[in-house]
């Protein structure tokens, strides 16, 4: 067996780079000589970043230069019952977060949810996106461009669809700037986030489109997709999968549980999330959907930068006469652009892995898709209920005593 210590004085000598470690040693002796050499580097004891419960090996995909693993608290909200198009039933949403009361106000909404009998939850569009610009000569060769892709949509397909087994095109929208061409590619990718699978085919396509147009590709992202970047195109249009839960509560309940009224909660709502946002030029409309999106995210093995897009919510509260006299409280958040999948990526590493098993959805699903319809409809329902106890709270003003109750 490879000798850390050897490992570290050969770094050191210059004779290996960090990266080249796993060339000469197993990943668990190579991560263990980066962590001697940091400590001695930087005089810092690592032992909380070395203390990891899987073998380094299986995170190989997922990171470069390991040196250990970031330990995040996880805890679990639910359940609640979701009617959904591929989530049905009760289930826990493990959430890892460093955010104090974070759970325990998903989890008072998600009390409130239950007793009203559930929420129901929809994926209303599907389609990860990315999107290459092309240089032209002027708009006539433009114009030549967007001609012929509206015109060979299948051929693109054909070519894209020839580097995956999963991955389907929906639809290739072009978009003309001056002399730049930029066509926004837009796949069913199934039960995989599917980013990368995007990014390969949509590569496959560009060189039909440079063999049999005057577009020369500049990059194979342009920045229309949008990844990672707050874009009004992803909250209009959608990125991966649109989803929008909703439930009704009635108003009794609410003074029961919220300490507040409909009323209340929908001009707190008004005021702040709509009004609010608008003025100060927000693309999100909510109260803190991103909060629970990123805890989902984390615990499930997400692409966490996407959170970015999955802050692309706009949440609804309204006031509703039911057929009693009374009012009931109509409360809804969609998200534009919720990016996840239950294969690839970080869903393969065994504590993500677990927290997908806890959800029922680890690995792919039957039909191909359904399980990430399921996680995006329940990570929905988990946002609803924190739009919900924070509206509450604020509402009923107990925000700060309720931090102040928990410590935190």
């Amino acid at each position: 067996m490879t000798d850390p210590e050897d490992l570290v004085e050969r770094v050191r000598d210059g004779e290996l780079r960090l990266h080249e470690l796993e060339d000469h040693a197993d990943h668990d002796t190579a991560a263990e000589a980066r962590r001697l050499l940091l400590e001695r580097e930087t005089a810092t004891e690592l032992e909380a970043i070395g203390d990891y419960a899987f073998p380094a090996e299986t995170a190989e995909p997922n990171i470069e230069n390991m040196i250990g693993a970031a330990q995040v608290p996880m805890g679990v909200v639910g359940p609640v019952p979701v009617s959904g198009g591929a989530a049905t039933g009760d289930h826990y949403l493990p959430l890892a977060t460093t955010e104090g009361a974070l759970l325990a106000s998903v989890n008072r909404g998600l009390g409130v949810i239950r007793s009203a009998g559930g929420a129901d939850a929809r994926v209303t569009k599907n389609g990860m996106t990315r999107a290459p610009v092309f240089r032209v000569a002027g708009v006539a060769e433009a114009a030549e461009t967007v001609e012929w892709v509206d015109e060979n949509t299948e051929a693109l397909a054909e070519a894209a669809e020839s580097t995956t087994s999963h991955g389907e095109l929906i639809d290739v929208e072009p978009y003309v700037v001056g002399d730049s061409v930029y066509l926004r590619f837009a796949y069913d990718t199934k039960d995989a986030m599917g980013m990368n699978m995007a990014t390969i085919a949509t590569g496959e396509a560009c060189e039909i489109v440079e063999a049999e147009t005057p577009a020369d590709l500049v990059a194979l992202s342009g920045n229309l997709c949008s990844d990672k970047k707050p874009a009004a195109i992803n909250a209009v249009e959608g990125r991966g999968r649109s989803v929008t839960a909703d439930a009704v509560i009635p108003g009794e309940l609410v003074e029961e549980r919220l300490h507040t009224t409909p009323e209340a909660i929908a001009e707190a709502n008004t005021r702040k999330n709509l009004t609010g946002s608008a003025k100060a030029g927000s693309l999100g409309f909510n109260a803190h959907a991103a909060n629970v999106v990123a805890a989902a995210f984390l615990a499930t093995g997400q692409d966490e930068a996407q959170v970015v897009e999955a802050a692309n919510a706009i949440t609804t509260m309204d006031a509703r006469e039911n057929e009693g006299g009374t009012t009931d409280l109509y409360a809804s958040v969609s998200l534009a652009s919720l990016e996840v999948g239950t294969v690839g990526g970080g869903t393969k590493l065994p504590t993500q892995a677990e927290a997908l098993e806890v959800l029922g959805l680890r690995g792919g699903g039957d039909p191909p898709g359904s399980n990430a319809d399921a996680l995006a409809e329940i990570i929905a329902v988990g946002a609803l209920a924190g739009e919900l106890s924070l509206l509450g709270a604020l509402s009923s003003r107990h925000l700060a005593s309720a931090h102040e109750d928990l410590g935190r």
